[in-house]
């Protein structure tokens, strides 16, 4: 959004401003909120300010039109964009079978189970078609998980829609998704069929994509499958002579997600790259380590803008040294689970433990007491806690455990995250009864205004 406000202050013949805008996270939301007083903190002369103030006023909706309308700024922009497209498989068959008012009761149901998975991951539904929903991944709002969202989203669609009956015939929908350099941003039509202009073949193949899928699967290009590296399972769906392209072109379907250790390492190479410019912080993280192993424990927190290389410098020390014995727990934060309370400990559980998607809630317990009796933990003590943190139910499998061997000590268990964390939820305050009635265990305390 702030390339938008860059062109535009371009287009004035202030481009010399864009720097201070930029420095001040000033985008095309708050812009009609600036007063003359901010522009003079921000250092610009009188006459420019006059100017800023007059454009801006001339961007603001006539009083006749909704005031609660956001204010754009019609440029067209070239950009990576993922498209996907949606199709209710056999729409047409229904609504040849029911009758008109059923089945627009169908297309509703399918149309907002649709559109709460594609928000859930900043998806934005360009048009609705229908029994068929156009949606764009990195427009208006580019972010560098696009592609990964995208395939999320749609395999939340399949699954929901899965769940869709229609009388006694159960729903299911096709996905295809591809990635691509797009112009967006032209606005066509007017009044209801208003929307933005998107150009390029990414559009095109993605509705190809989808045309392909069979009943219930995703299908994705090869651009999106690079992207989204060995965050999930596919499976080859071989090469096609698509309308449009000259080239045959490679297809893959998403199998499902895949439990990783590390988001970075599943999505690049870091081996394939060097580490450049950063001697100084390996050395110092190296001497932390030192000091770590001379019994003073220490914390090092990584701070700094996405993609300057955090994660590499960590990958980095981890290598440095991975001679040397030592236990690594690493506890993977994301963007997708901030409304999952102990997310990154419960992945990691999951995945040190050995669960699989499709294993019962039998199969998880016995799993996660093997796992608690190689690690010497008495099971019948810590198995109902962890269960419970883990929504698996235990039912009366376990001893209710004695008043008498419950610590008077409470134990805290600090988390600390600044990114993708949020305070405990509902399902954290189930986990919190539960071991206040079976005895001490994990805490977790955040402040008001932690994420």
């Amino acid at each position: 959004m702030t390339d938008s406000v860059t062109r535009w202050l371009k287009q004035l013949g202030l481009g010399q401003y864009a720097d201070d805008f930029m420095e001040q996270q000033i985008d095309l939301e708050i812009l009609p909120e600036l007063t003359e007083e901010d522009f003079e903190k921000l250092g610009i002369p009188l006459g420019p300010r006059k100017k800023l103030l007059k454009a801006i006023a001339a961007l603001q909706p006539s009083s006749s039109t909704n005031q609660s309308t956001p204010l754009e700024v019609s440029v067209a922009e070239r950009r990576q964009l993922t498209v996907m497209f949606c199709d209710l498989v056999g729409s047409t068959a229904l609504s040849e079978r029911m009758d008109l008012e059923e089945y627009r009761e169908v297309l509703a149901a399918y149309q907002t189970e649709s559109a709460k998975a594609i928000k859930r991951y900043n998806g934005y539904i360009a048009r609705y078609m229908g029994d068929g929903l156009l949606v764009y991944f990195g427009y208006p709002q580019a972010r560098e998980d696009n592609a990964e969202s995208a395939v999320r989203s749609g395999l939340d669609v399949v699954e929901a829609i899965g769940k869709l009956k229609a009388g006694t015939i159960g729903l299911r929908a096709r996905i295809g998704i591809a990635t691509g350099q797009v112009v967006v941003g032209d606005i066509i039509g007017e009044g209801a069929s208003e929307e933005r202009a998107v150009l390029g073949d990414t559009p095109n193949l993605a509705a190809r994509l989808q045309s392909l899928a069979e009943p219930g699967n995703v299908l994705i290009s090869s651009n999106t499958r690079r992207l989204t590296g060995r965050l999930f399972a596919y499976e080859d769906a071989g090469r096609h002579e698509l309308k449009g392209f000259s080239e045959p072109t490679q297809a893959w379907r998403v199998v499902c997600e895949v439990a990783i250790e590390s988001r970075f390492e599943a999505i690049r190479s870091p081996e394939d790259t060097t580490l450049v410019g950063r001697e100084t912080e390996c050395l110092l993280l190296l001497d932390r380590w030192e000091r770590a192993k001379d019994a003073e424990g220490q914390v090092v927190l990584l701070s700094g803008e996405a993609g300057i290389g955090k994660s590499r410098l960590t990958h980095s020390l981890r290598k440095d040294v991975e001679p040397e014995t030592h236990t690594l727990l690493q506890y993977q934060c994301s963007p997708h689970h901030v409304n999952s309370a102990f997310h990154p400990f419960i992945d990691h559980i999951q995945r040190v433990a050995g669960f699989a998607v499709n294993d019962t809630p039998e199969t998880k317990l016995g799993k996660l007491e093997t796992w608690l009796s190689d690690g010497g933990q008495a099971v019948n003590d810590t198995a109902p806690l962890i269960a419970v943190l883990l929504s698996i139910p235990i039912l009366d499998r376990y001893p209710p455990r004695p008043a008498s061997s419950v610590s008077s000590a409470p134990l805290w268990l600090f988390s600390m995250q600044p990114t993708w964390i949020r305070r405990p939820g509902r399902s954290s305050a189930h986990a919190r009864r539960a071991a206040t009635r079976r005895g001490p265990g994990p805490r977790s305390r955040a402040r008001p205004d932690q994420r």
